[in-house]
């Protein structure tokens, strides 16, 4: 059975507003209905992902292996500041994908736990929403079309955007990427 993934960006927050690295905190402006179906709904366990999730009126179940990249010590800095005080370490965080800096978790972390995840999604729904971050939205998409991991680094994904996949684990097609 093919699955259709939809995945959506969380609402706008204060950290994408300054583009700083996030907090969990709550979305600025609630999101108009979500209009489609879904056989599973899924959520980030962040603030920001269920209240987008409720806005849309989406009921998810809440799985960790969809919450944003751990970005350690830099969180609710914004990159300029991180550039200014320590450009060796942010340099080194944007050219090798194995380097976390910051303390948290590895870009290559990140990509491993979203390719796991999209192989262990179940075969028997035919319709899944998940509601997440722009950091796991690209690395499955970086999955899914068996892009190289810095291509993670050139694609972009708004909030409330949706990006969707088709397939199944192992074998996804992107059908659209950050549509609004």
């Amino acid at each position: 059975m093919t699955t259709r993934l939809v995945l959506i960006c969380h609402a706008a927050t204060s950290a994408t507003r300054r583009a700083a690295f996030p907090l969990d905190e709550p979305i600025e402006a609630p999101p108009p209905a979500y209009a489609g179906r879904a056989d599973l709904t899924l959520s980030a366990p962040a603030t920001s992902c269920r209240q987008t999730a409720g806005a849309l009126g989406l009921t998810p179940m809440i799985d960790e292996r969809l919450r944003d990249c751990d970005y350690g010590h830099w969180a609710g800095r914004t990159l300029g500041d991180l550039a200014s005080a320590d450009p060796a370490a942010v340099h080194e965080w944007l050219t090798d994908a194995t380097s976390a800096p910051h303390g948290g978790e590895s870009t290559m972390d990140l990509l491993d736990r979203a390719a796991g995840w999209l192989d262990d999604l179940p075969r028997d729904h035919r319709r899944i929403v998940a509601v997440t971050h722009p950091s796991v939205i690209k690395a499955a998409v970086v999955h899914a079309i068996l892009a190289t991991p810095r291509s993670y680094w050139r694609i972009d994904v708004p909030p409330l955007s949706r990006t969707v996949l088709s397939g199944h684990p192992a074998k996804w097609t992107l059908r659209s990427l950050a549509a609004t």
